[in-house]
């Protein structure tokens, strides 16, 4: 007898893809750092991606875009093993952004909701 399949309980699509990323936040000693990745996955609720410094869960990152130089605010919320390109690090918005990305079809799970929000000018 097989298993039943776990529901998918993510909040929304991931989408393999390598964008350049900027990562600021303090490694595990307290220092800071600064080093420029590539993203592995992205979603409208984080990212995963690969870093040099070794930092703790729970730990807050400013990831950068530097195509557009908008920052958002993460969690780290999952470390990876050790490999030749770093640690896996999985970040989660502090506030979802599913326009960060930049990804011109965002799957239809994506909040439209959010999507019109971000992208509707500032109020007057």
């Amino acid at each position: 007898m097989t298993a039943p399949l776990e529901e998918n309980k993510r909040r929304s699509s991931r989408v393999f893809i390598k964008l350049p990323v900027f990562v600021t936040g303090k490694n595990t000693d307290g220092r800071a750092f600064r080093e420029t990745s590539e993203t592995i996955v992205v979603n409208a609720h984080g990212a995963l991606f690969y870093l040099q410094a070794p930092v703790a869960m729970e730990s807050v990152v400013l990831v950068t875009n530097p195509a557009t130089l908008e920052e958002q605010e993460s969690r780290v919320v999952f470390i990876g093993s050790p490999s030749d390109h770093g640690q896996r690090i999985g970040v989660e918005f502090l506030t979802p952004a599913p326009r960060f990305w930049g990804v011109e079809f965002p799957p239809p799970d994506w909040p439209q909701k959010a999507i019109s929000a971000s992208s509707a000018p500032p109020p007057s």
